[in-house]
């Protein structure tokens, strides 16, 4: 009787992060797919777009006017989902007494939105490696204000790209969202992290990377102060999780060197990933980062989540349908083939490739 294999056996793997579980099952991996076939999104952009809300000059959907601005540029989302105390919103009403059947709590927040450069048509690894430090910069120092705010205890840094994944502009930017309670997804994440430092005294992340690094397996590519690797636990196929190698808790805490890391880790990894399947590759990507409610958090360690949903090719996706939203997430491509497949691309993006550009200084892993 051979000996069972996780590598081609269906098998689940617990999420160290959340406590839950995902089913593998590699012996799938080679089923036809007669399933939706998405259209590969159009790759020429213009740099200047008149008609973005997003491009410099131009008339924001809210109807203010964007700055003629040559980096970054910050603004305080139109449509926010979360507004400040001061916006004058009721507080729900408290529940009836007796059993709290229909429970509700005001939130408060503040919503605003990271343009990442004047460009229309260029994403993370098509910007410059400065271009992308700039970004890593704004994230820190929105971290920063909005969470010294006192009706603030989490923010939360994310970036839509692609409208496979809900981006309804494709001039790249982000979002930053402040909110006065920590988010399901960081509370789940708080609780194990704490629970692991208590039982062992030491950083789960920080036991995590040094595992990898030495199996170096799921590895996908590192320079001295990030490493990127595909988690063991890993739910979308691609997915990718982003760790500083050093024990820091949020991007306030980094140095001008692990900013420089940073952009160049983010560069890397985004060009793998358009490189993959030769298109502008969809991702929902986040930093989870200590919550700012005033409380130590020596357990916490700083990381990214990288989640696409490409599954075969540019125009396959991965569906959480069916079995994924009544039991439990399910994955055919192991962790450690997608690993594999990314570790071995090229950190020069397809694009410039085909026209002998350089795509910028990169460490090596």
């Amino acid at each position: 009787m051979r000996a069972y294999n996780i590598l081609d056996s269906p098998h689940r793997r617990l999420n160290l992060l959340t406590g839950e579980w995902v089913l593998v099952s590699p012996q799938r991996a080679q089923r036809p797919w007669l399933g939706q076939v998405e259209k590969v999104p159009a790759e020429s952009l213009p740099a200047y777009d008149p008609n973005c809300y997003l491009c410099p000059g131009n008339k924001r959907a809210g109807g203010a006017q964007n700055p003629h601005y040559t980096s970054t540029f910050v603004f305080d989302n139109d449509f926010a989902a979360l507004l400040p105390p001061a916006s004058g919103l009721p507080t729900p009403a408290a529940t009836e007494p007796g059993p709290n059947l229909f429970v509700a709590e005001a939130e408060p927040g503040i919503c605003r939105v990271v343009c990442f450069s004047p460009r229309h048509d260029l994403n993370l690894p098509e910007l410059s490696q400065s271009q992308v430090e700039a970004v890593v910069r704004t994230w820190a120092d929105q971290s920063r204000d909005l969470g010294e705010r006192d009706f603030i205890s989490y923010v939360q840094v994310f970036e839509n790209k692609g409208a496979l994944m809900g981006a309804s502009n494709p001039h790249p930017h982000s979002q930053v969202w402040a909110s006065g309670h920590i988010p399901n997804e960081p509370a789940k994440e708080l609780r194990a992290q704490s629970e692991y430092f208590h039982r062992h005294q030491s950083c789960l992340l920080c036991d995590v990377l040094a595992a990898e690094t030495r199996s170096s397996e799921r590895l996908v590519v590192a320079n001295p102060h990030f490493t990127a690797l595909v988690p063991f636990w890993a739910v979308w196929p691609f997915e990718v999780l982003v760790l500083s190698n050093r024990h820091v808790a949020a991007l306030t805490d980094l140095t001008p060197s692990e900013v420089t890391g940073l952009a160049d880790l983010l560069r890397r990894v985004t060009a793998r990933y358009d490189n993959l399947f030769e298109t502008s590759f969809p991702y929902s990507m986040g930093f989870h980062q200590a919550p700012g409610d005033g409380q130590a958090h020596s357990e916490w360690h700083l990381h990214a989540h990288f989640y696409p949903p490409l599954l075969r090719s540019a125009t396959v996706r991965k569906f959480m349908v069916g079995y994924e939203m009544l039991a439990m997430p399910q994955r055919d491509l192991t962790p450690e083939t997608a690993a594999e497949r990314l570790r071995v691309l090229s950190d020069q993006h397809y694009r410039a490739a085909r026209v002998g550009e350089d795509a910028g200084h990169n460490y090596n892993l």
